[in-house]
């Protein structure tokens, strides 16, 4: 993965002071597919839960809730999340905690822009398959590494059910699927006709009318 393959990467930059926050977002955010920043920990967890970023770059010291606080939640929800954590400090004691909590990388500050691309870069090529995201109609993509669906840069809430749903038709050829396939992938057990109905209703609830299509005796098939 070339530097430039960032691009496919979105980003959440979590730093509480301002300069500092605004001038490295400046300079690396359009490097990325999409960057987030937020001004403390709790705003941070707020902005993961809704866009899911790939890589969360946060400093170590903030108020409300501190880097490794925040890291430690975001590890519990998504082990595959990379987080980076910029910190002043290298005692033995931070460093420690920082691998406790399951941090990516821990860097020493100062760190130049470029430097820190570099770095991530390295990480993103460890972590990310190329080609995870798959284009759907409408503006819809969907993230095979995090099984996230997703529309103008936020992740649609789906159940686990819902997910395996839209996973399952995104690998079937030409995203079409059978009503047989379906029932034995996803509920692996016998359910009715209406039942798939339903749950394919909701998904359309959350999406839009047109998102799944209907195959008159056949099966569904996806944007």
């Amino acid at each position: 993965m070339a530097q430039s393959e960032l691009k496919n990467i979105t980003a959440l930059y979590v730093e509480d002071e301002a300069n500092i926050r605004r001038t490295l977002a400046n300079a690396i955010r359009d490097e990325f597919k999409l960057f987030f920043t937020a001004a403390d920990g709790n705003e941070g967890l707020k902005k993961f839960k809704k866009y899911k970023p790939d890589i969360v770059i946060t400093d170590l010291l903030m108020p409300v809730k501190d880097g490794l606080s925040l890291a430690r939640d975001i590890k519990a929800m998504s082990k595959d999340t990379l987080v980076v954590v910029l910190s002043a400090f290298s005692e033995k004691e931070k460093l420690l905690g920082a691998i406790d909590v399951g941090v990516d990388k821990y860097i020493i500050k100062p760190i130049y822009p470029d430097e820190l691309l570099s770095l991530i870069t390295k990480l993103a090529q460890q972590r990310f398959t190329v080609g995870n995201i798959t284009e759907l109609g409408d503006g819809y993509q969907f993230d095979k590494n995090k099984k996230a669906l997703i529309k103008d840069g936020a992740v649609i809430t789906l159940t686990k059910k819902e997910i395996a749903f839209i996973s399952f038709l995104v690998d079937s050829v030409d995203h079409f699927a059978l009503h047989e396939d379906i029932k034995r992938c996803i509920w692996s057990k016998n359910t009715s006709d209406a039942a798939v109905r339903t749950f394919v209703k909701r998904i359309r609830n959350k999406t839009n009318k047109y998102f799944i299509k209907n195959i008159p005796t056949l099966g569904y098939k996806i944007l």
